[in-house]
C-alpha cells in the first residue's frame, strides 16, 4: 500500500475509487484490495494517523478543533437554547474512529430488525450479528456474549478503569438498572482505529493507494454513470478515474454534501444553488438522526479523577505500561434503560466517564469531577444536511433540529433520563465522593433538568441516515448500497442506515464497510459469469 499526499499519484485509472478513509472506507479499500487483480484508490481529506495524541486513548478531546478534526457546527437549535452544537468528526485516516471514545456498543436485535424491515433480511440481526463476529477480535469476551475472537478489529475491556466506576455500577445495580463497563476498541491500552484494523496490514499491497491530504469535490459522471471523482489537494485539482465503480464512505455528512455537489440529490434544493441535476433523489441529505446527550457534572471529593493522568507521572505510567487514567476511553461504562413502564426496547442510556466533561469537551477540567449522561436511544425529531455554498472546502448547513418532535416526546424522554443521572448521583455509593454539581450548583428536579437539556445538551457523535437505504423506490440507495438512477456508484458509511440504532455507530459503520465489499465482490462475480 503506496500512502501519498496525493501530488505524487502518477497512475490514475483504478477499477475502484473510495472516497473517506474513516470506519466503513477502510474496511472497503482493504477488502477490496485483497485481489492482486484489482487496482483501489483511497482518497482521504486528512493526513495520516501521526498524531501520537491520536493512540492515547483518554487524550481524544485534545484533537477536538486541530486539522485533524471537521469541527463541524450545527445552525442554531432553538430547543437547546439557540445555542449551535459542536459536532466533532476525524479528519485523518481511520475517520472518527480515531477521534472518538473507542466504545464497542453494537445495538440490539431489534435495531436490526428495523433495518431489515427498511432493507430486507441481509440486513436482519443475524446477518449483522454474524458480520461482528468476524470484523471482532475480543480479547476477553463478557460472559454469556458471543463475540469473535480472530477479527481485524481489536476490542479489550479497559486496562485501569477509575475506582469510581465500580462504584457507578454498583449503584446502578442497586437501583435495578445495571450497568456495564465499556469494551473498548483498543490493543494493550493503545487505541484501535479502523486504519490500525484494515489499512496497516495492508501496507505491502501495490494496488492500494492511498491518497491522503485528497479533498473529494465531485464525482465525475458520463451518461448516468460515475466514472471516477475529481479532488483538490491544497490549490492542485486532480481527479481520479475508476473502471468499475465508485464508492462514497465520507460519512453522513461528507457524503450527501459530495453527492450534491456533483448534482445528485433533491432537484428543487439543487436548483436553488445553481447545480447542474445528473439525478433528483429528494431524499439525499434528509432523515437525519442524532444521539443526543444531557446530563450533570459532579465535583469530586475524596478521589482524583481522570485529570491525574495529565501529570509527569500520569505519562510517564503510560507511556512504560499503558496503564492508569491515559489508557481510560472516559466513557468508562454504561446502561441502557426504559424510562418509563410500558416500553419494549429501551429508550435511554447512561454513560459514566470519571471526569468532568465540560463545554462539549473543548474545555479541559481544573477540578476533578465526574459526569453522568442520558443519551436519547430513539429521536422522533429529523433534521437536515444541505449546501450552504458551492465552495467544497465549506461545510455545509448541518441542522439536527434536535427535540423538535411536534408532541415533545423527545424532551420528555429525556427528562427522564437527566432524573435517573440525579438519582444514580445520589446513591450512596457515589454520594461519599461527591461535593455538589459543578455547573449547575443548587438546582435539583425540574429545573435541573431543564437547564441541564437546554443549557449543557450535546451530541454523542452518532449522526446517521442522509442517504438511508430501502427497498422502497424513495431510498437513496437500494439494499446493495447502490445510489437510485445512478450506475457504478454505492454509499458504505453510517449514512445509509435506514434508522438509528440503541448503542454505538462505530461498530455497524465498519459492517457496512464490510458488507459493501462483500456485494461489490458479488456483482464483479456475477459480471464476470454474464
Amino acid at each position: 500500500m503506496a500512502i501519498d499526499d496525493a501530488r505524487t499519484d502518477t497512475g490514475n485509472v483504478y477499477d475502484y475509487v473510495v472516497v473517506g478513509a474513516g470506519s466503513a472506507g477502510s474496511a472497503v479499500a482493504a477488502r477490496l484490495s485483497q485481489d492482486p487483480g484489482c487496482r483501489v484508490a483511497l482518497l482521504e481529506a486528512g493526513p495520516a494517523d501521526r498524531n501520537p495524541l491520536i493512540h492515547i486513548p483518554a487524550a481524544f478531546s485534545e484533537l477536538f478543533e486541530t486539522k485533524l478534526d471537521w469541527a463541524y457546527r450545527t445552525v442554531n437549535q432553538p430547543q437547546l437554547g439557540g445555542r449551535r452544537i459542536y459536532w466533532p468528526r476525524g479528519r485523518m485516516l481511520g475517520g472518527s474512529s480515531s477521534i472518538n471514545a473507542m466504545m464497542w456498543v453494537t445495538g440490539y436485535p431489534a435495531d436490526y430488525e428495523e433495518w431489515a424491515a427498511a432493507a430486507g433480511p441481509t440486513w436482519g440481526p443475524e446477518e449483522i450479528s454474524a458480520a461482528l463476529r468476524r470484523v471482532e477480535a475480543f480479547s476477553a469476551a463478557p460472559d454469556g456474549i458471543e463475540h469473535g475472537a480472530t477479527g481485524p478489529v481489536r476490542v479489550q475491556d479497559l486496562r485501569s478503569p477509575h475506582p469510581l466506576t465500580a462504584r457507578f455500577l454498583q449503584a446502578c445495580g442497586d437501583l435495578g438498572v445495571p450497568g456495564t463497563q465499556t469494551a473498548v476498541t483498543q490493543h494493550e491500552g493503545r487505541r484501535w482505529s479502523a486504519a490500525d484494523a484494515y489499512l496497516k496490514p495492508a501496507r505491502s499491497r501495490p494496488n492500494l493507494v492511498v491518497l491522503t491530504g485528497a479533498l473529494a469535490t465531485r464525482i465525475l459522471f458520463h451518461d448516468q454513470r460515475a466514472t471516477g471523482v475529481r479532488y483538490l489537494d491544497g490549490r492542485r485539482v486532480g481527479s481520479v478515474a475508476a473502471r468499475r465503480e465508485v464508492i462514497l464512505c465520507g460519512g453522513t455528512v461528507n457524503t450527501p454534501q459530495l453527492l450534491m455537489l456533483s448534482g445528485v440529490g433533491p432537484a428543487d434544493h439543487l436548483k436553488q444553488r445553481g447545480v447542474k441535476i445528473v439525478a433528483d433523489v429528494p431524499e439525499v441529505g434528509r432523515n437525519l438522526r442524532d444521539h443526543l446527550a444531557a446530563g450533570i457534572v459532579v465535583k469530586a471529593k475524596n478521589v482524583k479523577t481522570l485529570i491525574s493522568g495529565r501529570t509527569p507521572a500520569g505519562f510517564a505510567r503510560y507511556l512504560a505500561k499503558r496503564h492508569g487514567p491515559l489508557s481510560s476511553n472516559v466513557g468508562e461504562a454504561y446502561l441502557y434503560t426504559t424510562s418509563e413502564d410500558g416500553l419494549e426496547q429501551p429508550d435511554i442510556e447512561i454513560v459514566f466517564a470519571p471526569v468532568a466533561f465540560l463545554d462539549e469537551g473543548l474545555t479541559r477540567p481544573k477540578e476533578h469531577g465526574y459526569t453522568i449522561s442520558a443519551v436519547l436511544q430513539k429521536p422522533r425529531s429529523q433534521g437536515t444536511i444541505t449546501l450552504s455554498t458551492l465552495d467544497p472546502t465549506a461545510a455545509p448547513t448541518i441542522d439536527p433540529a434536535y427535540l423538535s418532535d411536534p408532541d415533545g416526546l423527545d424532551y420528555a424522554t429525556l427528562t427522564r433520563g437527566v432524573a435517573l443521572c440525579e438519582k444514580i448521583a445520589a446513591a450512596p455509593q457515589l454520594a461519599p465522593y461527591s461535593d455538589g454539581y459543578m455547573l449547575l450548583p443548587g438546582l435539583s428536579g425540574a429545573e435541573l433538568y431543564e437547564a441541564s437539556i437546554r443549557r449543557y445538551a450535546q451530541t454523542l457523535y452518532h449522526p446517521v441516515g442522509t442517504c438511508r437505504m430501502g427497498t422502497d423506490a424513495a431510498s437513496v440507495v437500494d439494499p446493495e448500497l447502490r445510489v437510485r438512477g445512478i450506475e457504478g456508484l454505492r454509499v458504505a458509511d453510517a449514512s445509509v442506515m435506514p434508522t438509528i440504532i440503541r448503542g454505538h455507530t462505530n461498530a455497524p459503520s465498519i459492517v457496512i464497510g464490510e458488507k459493501a465489499a462483500e456485494l461489490v465482490k458479488d456483482a464483479e462475480r456475477a459480471a464476470r459469469k454474464r
